[in-house]
């Protein structure tokens, strides 16, 4: 099995390939080690240290690390662990139910946005290991969420201003905003 691996625009994340599909819909990031008990593999990665969040894309891992640590140091281990995990046949999940962050709506203009984000955002920004997912629309302001790598990166203010909120209000003119939120 060979696993590829790509740096992101964010400096805290790297993104793993494993060469097989993860998730046929969706996407779902682990914060902590008690959101990760969903998910074997994710509980072994943040047994590593220095590990601080883990995303599963369709088919990519983005792990993010403490500042205080190397890439250097944590890329093997990582590694190593999404390896193992592949090669005993374990699953991604305890729970075949898993809830992902898909969820649509019934507004015509909401489901348009989603619609944007679905088919022109999300590629472009799964490719840099991450994820934006709608949370709502309110008075002219779309919410996401910015997960992955894409979560505290250096340039994601600058990405979602520029590119993405431009994007949607050129497609929906009554999107006048962007915002990311916290999860």
């Amino acid at each position: 099995m060979f696993i590829q691996t790509e740096e992101t625009p964010n400096p805290a994340t790297m993104k793993f390939l494993p060469g097989r599909t993860l998730m046929s819909e969706g996407t779902i990031e682990f914060k902590s080690l008690e959101e990760a008990s969903k998910s074997p593999l994710a509980l072994k990665l943040f047994e590593i240290h220095g590990v601080k969040g883990i995303f599963f894309g369709a088919d990519f891992i983005t792990v993010s690390k403490d500042d205080s640590e190397e890439w250097a140091v944590l890329k093997p281990e990582v590694l190593g662990t999404i390896m193992e995990h592949f090669v005993t046949h374990q699953p991604l999940f305890y729970d075949k139910r898993i809830t992902t962050s898909s969820k649509y709506d019934d507004d015509p203009i909401v489901g348009q946005i989603q619609e944007i984000l679905d088919t022109r955002i999300r590629p472009a920004v799964a490719m840099d290991g991450g994820d934006i997912v709608f949370d709502r629309f309110e008075e002219g302001i779309v919410y996401v969420h910015m997960q992955g790598a894409c979560s505290g990166c250096p340039s994601s203010a600058a990405t979602l201003k520029s590119g993405i909120e431009n994007m949607l209000h050129h497609y929906v003119p009554e999107v006048l905003e962007v915002r990311a939120i916290e999860s």
